[in-house]
């Protein structure tokens, strides 16, 4: 698999130019449009997302270690496609209502200034998870570890 390494993307649009299967470690991905972007089997090491349109994107096998968003918009993503192997995300100021993080280990996450409605959380692993100032209105937690 290719390594992009400490790359800067700005302003790119994945939605009409599909982003390239690789393993991307410590890049920055900035105002950029993923809008129902295939992601699967991308490896994201270390990375930023800000500012960013993530909506309905699929992750199928798609790794995320140690990733944070900020201020992006991610409608309706499935966190419990992507490969579980040394997950790791934060949000900040994100959108995420519709999202499901379905019997996932969130264990070191955190979700800052969220809107999470409607999000599924059931089996999930929150333990120690830091959950500040989000909006979980009708939210699920069925047999959740909170």
């Amino acid at each position: 698999m290719k390594l992009i390494e400490e790359q800067n993307f700005d302003n790119k649009d994945f939605s009409k130019f599909p982003l390239e299967i690789a393993e991307y470690d410590s890049c920055n991905f900035s105002n950029c449009n993923f809008a129902e972007a295939n992601l699967s089997q991308i490896k994201f090491i270390d990375c930023s997302f800000s500012n960013c349109n993530l909506s309905n994107i699929s992750l199928l096998d798609t790794a995320l270690k140690s990733i944070e968003f900020t201020d992006c918009k991610m409608l309706g993503v499935e966190f419990n496609n992507c490969n579980m192997f040394l997950f790791e995300v934060h949000f900040i100021d994100c959108l995420l209502d519709l999202s499901s993080f379905y019997d996932i280990s969130l264990k070191k996450s955190r979700f800052k200034n969220c809107s999470l409605q409607q999000v599924d959380f059931t089996e999930a692993d929150l333990f120690g998870v830091k959950i500040d100032d989000c909006n979980l209105d009708q939210a699920v937690f069925e047999n959740t570890n909170l």
